[in-house]
């Protein structure tokens, strides 16, 4: 397990991330890497992933990525827009999460996240805008 991913699993106790089973599998500059659960957790009532779940996995990589490209000693960085379109439904099985840094400036942040099943077939795709501030 590289520093990073360690890192962010120590990060994501108590959180959103932590209740849906979302893991970080792999964290470098400008690309994250991770897993989610599609189970009782992440279901809506008709037992399908839940859009608002894969919204949630989608802003939990990007915000790891651009944590990871600050300095946060100084610095957050607070998602401020995302939108998913959900293409495919799936009833269980793990969710693969890929995010990929479009655009990387001073106070703004973007990302492409693709979220694909098992089979690599595509399930949701999104974009998420972070901005990047002072530390509160």
């Amino acid at each position: 397990m590289s520093e990073h991913v360690r890192v962010a699993a120590e990060m994501s106790k108590n959180t959103l991330g932590e209740a849906l089973g979302i893991e970080i599998t792999r964290l470098e500059e400008g690309y994250v890497e991770g897993t989610m659960p599609v189970d009782h957790r992440t279901h809506q009532p008709y037992g399908l992933l839940h859009g608002g779940a894969s919204a949630a996995f989608a802003e939990t990589l990007g915000s790891f990525g651009s944590h990871m490209a600050i300095d946060n000693t100084r610095y957050a960085s607070v998602g401020i827009e995302i939108n998913c379109n959900h293409v495919r439904g799936i009833k269980s099985g793990m969710v693969t999460g890929k995010a990929r840094l479009a655009h990387k400036g001073g106070k703004i942040h973007v990302w492409n996240i693709d979220i694909t099943d098992e089979n690599e077939k595509l399930i949701c795709t999104g974009r998420l805008t972070c901005m990047i501030i002072p530390k509160p």
